[in-house]
């Protein structure tokens, strides 16, 4: 491939071998035929005295484009970090040159265009063997001569070749009077194609070092609806999700995705009947600490048979629809602070949010009347936007053994010999009796009676009370509150239903049906 000094490789064999050409008709032509590739306008300002001959014949490369042909035969691609190359695809170009003669005599420049346009059209394949002797033989007057010798022009894959070009005469004028030369017999052409291959170091896979190709008459898996429970737009992180579809009989698991924060995690799926399944987003390991809210990719996978839990195998995949994970936000009085920097916000900080967002999450709070003040009064309804900190720089410590807890309503208490604070979240493992904090990612909440406890709140009530072994690992301090500022009229003193949204998706509100009309219960932030 060529590199980037292969653009003015083809001026210079163009140049050289018309050069070769004129330099045995000086006699016919009255003198030295110049050859030069400059603009239009520098070569006439050379002719400004009326009494200087002009005996010349201009190469001028007037415009660069794609090729159409090779533009779309590979993209540059990075592997998942973003960073490393792995293809580097060449810039295909076509060149579109103007050749214009110069003369002083009576039909001079009408026999230079001719002996020009015939040497093209004797010799449209300029050869790799010509484009080496004419790059290697160079003028050493110009400074380009030396390095143009290696620039990879002959060894493109491509070969170089001419074509004539149309312009048409408003097209002719235009790109004459842009030039701010006088017309002169021009003939327009085409140089096709020059391949500039980047010089970048790309990354190469390793050998493979055994194949394994296994053909199986399946019918594919397709997933038709993703349905959140009580026909809600989003689901919850401990709530159970519906996947419909045809052929899932053999569906294992699900994998979820987030393309924008790079995550990807599986989770086992049950009552699989054929047609539909059962799945828990909250049921995943591969986060410790938790995934956040936002939009995911939901694809069915089957797994080969001879899948072990250290090799996954995945057979099939089906295709993928999203599911939107929601936040849930609890009931609560909201702190109030002044603005430090502005006089007409209010800093409005909430807490008992879960999961947390992710650092560069759009978050936005929502607060809303829930019934209309006297007129001529209105509704009152802000939403405030930030951007998700980043968490406290916890690193994740190493894996405690649980020897005992106890369940009071929803509140577990935990011992364990290891430094647990509030607001850290802790994954759960082989609890035994306690199965309902397995695979759990709980924060926190406080210290129990002594050093050795902590508690974590669990989603429902349990009565299980038996001592058992297992292990917490605890990860990374969690954001215990979020601050929006909101404009500094909000009125305190007053209750609203807040709505937090993590990159568009809204966490739930409670609605008393029973009333009519159904009536707004929460989740209600009072300032």
């Amino acid at each position: 491939m060529s590199d980037a000094l292969a653009i003015s490789g083809v001026s210079a064999v163009l140049q050289f071998y018309l050069n070769n050409m004129y330099s045995h008709l000086s006699a016919m032509f009255g003198g030295t035929i110049a050859l030069s590739a400059q603009a239009p306008d520098l070569v006439q300002s050379k002719f400004n005295n009326l009494t200087a001959t002009e005996n010349q014949v201009n190469l001028f490369l007037h415009q660069v484009t794609y090729n159409p042909a090779w533009r779309n035969v590979s993209l540059p691609s990075l592997d998942s970090n973003g960073k490393t190359l792995l293809k580097s695809p060449p810039l295909a170009l076509d060149l579109h040159y103007l050749l214009t003669v110069y003369g002083t005599a009576d039909w001079q420049a009408e026999g230079l265009l001719g002996y020009a346009l015939m040497m093209f059209h004797q010799n449209p394949v300029i050869s790799r063997g010509d484009i080496t002797y004419a790059l290697n033989n160079l003028s050493s007057s110009n400074n380009l001569s030396g390095a143009l010798a290696t620039c990879g022009l002959a060894d493109q894959v491509e070969m170089i070749k001419i074509t004539p070009a149309t312009l048409g005469r408003e097209e002719m004028a235009w790109l004459w009077t842009a030039l701010k030369a006088d017309y002169r017999p021009t003939f327009p052409f085409q140089v096709s194609v020059v391949l500039l291959q980047p010089q970048q170091n790309t990354s190469l896979a390793l050998p493979v070092l055994r194949r394994h190709f296994q053909a199986l008459p399946v019918q594919p898996a397709q997933i038709l609806q993703v349905k959140p429970p009580n026909n809600q737009p989003a689901a919850g992180f401990s709530d159970t999700v519906t996947v419909s579809g045809e052929f899932l009989s053999s569906v294992t698991q699900v994998a979820l995705s987030n393309a924008r924060l790079g995550l990807q995690f599986t989770v086992p799926v049950s009552n699989n009947n054929g047609s539909s399944f059962t799945c828990d987003p909250g049921a995943q390991t591969t986060y410790p600490n938790g995934v956040p809210p936002g939009v995911y990719s939901l694809a069915a996978q089957i797994l080969d048979p001879s899948s072990t839990p250290g090799n996954i195998i995945v057979q099939q995949t089906s295709n993928a629809l999203p599911l939107a994970l929601a936040p849930t936000l609890t009931s609560q009085t909201a702190t109030l602070a002044p603005d430090p920097d502005s006089t007409t916000t209010v800093l409005v900080t909430i807490h008992g949010f879960t999961p947390n967002p992710w650092e560069g999450q759009t978050v936005a709070l929502s607060l809303s009347s829930l019934t209309a003040p006297p007129p001529p009064g209105t509704l009152y309804s802000v939403t405030s936007t930030i951007s998700a900190p980043p968490p406290p720089s916890n690193s994740p410590g190493s894996a405690a053994t649980i020897t005992a807890y106890s369940v009071t309503d929803n509140i577990v208490t935990l011992t364990a010999v290891n430094g647990f604070t509030p607001g850290m979240a802790v994954l759960f493992a082989g609890l035994g009796a306690a199965t309902f904090l397995n695979g759990q990612s709980l924060e926190v909440l406080g210290t129990g009676l002594n050093a050795a406890e902590f508690q974590v709140a669990f989603a429902s009530a349990d009565t299980l009370t038996t001592a058992d072994s297992g292990t917490a690992t605890p990860g990374q301090t969690l954001a215990p509150s979020l601050t929006f500022p909101f404009p500094s009229s909000l009125p305190t003193g007053q209750s609203f239903l807040a709505r937090l949204s993590v990159d568009a998706v809204s966490s739930p509100v409670l609605v008393d049906w029973t009333q009519h009309p159904p009536v707004f219960t929460g989740p209600l932030v009072t300032t």
